[in-house]
């Protein structure tokens, strides 16, 4: 059988009193519904820190995120429990899977991506980061860039990944105004490169001939290489 364990993903699980309704007031999107959706904590100014897919364990809430960025996440989350007796802890028993075709949701961002689910640990899956890429799809903390990208320059809008109903959280203000406005400048893109892009890239990846770069939307159609999926043409139209 074919592998499908995502090893540069971690479990992050939220035990104990009211863990959905501590996450309601952090993060982008709505999680007094159903689950699993896709997230982002950001700073006060609206600029993403960490992104996540969010999943329901009973009353827990497991935190689907980047492994190397899963002890940074978790302090963060910490600073913001206060008395609120709850636990923030990788649970290294489970690990996050995906497969293309399978008997599990579809990935919140976009059905394209394929299909994903909490489970043991298995063998390694291959091919997602080279397929989340040909779709447009940026993730993480060196595409989306700490503390550098609006969250709606992720096209958090496009993939589902806030809420504009949902009410107040750490960043709501500008999010919000921008979306109001309509006033998104630039945008995240996955580009085909030959060479090093240098700096004009978030992130580089040299085996598959592709980057991730912060443009503007004006320039976006134009740039040579840029794969311009119909959820992003649609929304820079």
């Amino acid at each position: 059988m074919t592998g499908t364990t995502l090893s540069d993903r971690a479990v992050v699980r939220l035990s104990g009193d009211d863990v959905r309704g501590f996450l309601q007031g952090l993060v982008t999107n709505d999680v007094s519904g159903a689950l699993p959706v896709w997230a982002g904590l950001l700073t006060a100014q609206g600029k993403a820190l960490f992104d996540f897919i969010l999943w329901a364990d009973g009353e827990d809430v497991l935190i689907d995120c980047e492994a190397g960025q899963a002890d940074a996440l978790i302090r963060r989350l910490s600073l913001y429990r206060l008395r609120r007796q709850i636990a923030i802890a990788r649970d290294e028993s489970l690990a996050v899977h995906w497969a293309l075709q399978a008997d599990a949701p579809e990935d919140p961002r976009l059905g394209g991506l394929g299909h994903r689910w909490i489970a043991p640990p298995g063998e390694p899956a291959t091919g997602w980061h080279a397929h989340r890429l040909s779709l447009g799809v940026a993730e993480g903390a060196a595409e989306l860039g700490q503390d550098k990208t609006l969250w709606l320059e992720c096209n958090a809008a496009e993939l589902g990944g806030v809420s504009f109903t949902k009410g107040c959280y750490v960043g709501q203000e500008n999010t919000a105004r921008m979306n109001w406005r309509q006033k998104v400048n630039r945008r995240l893109a996955v580009v085909r490169v030959d060479a090093d892009p240098g700096e004009a890239a978030m992130a580089w990846y040299p085996a598959l001939g592709l980057a991730v770069m912060r443009l503007r939307v004006e320039a976006l159609a134009a740039t040579p290489g840029v794969i311009l999926p119909a959820w992003l043409a649609d929304a820079v139209a």
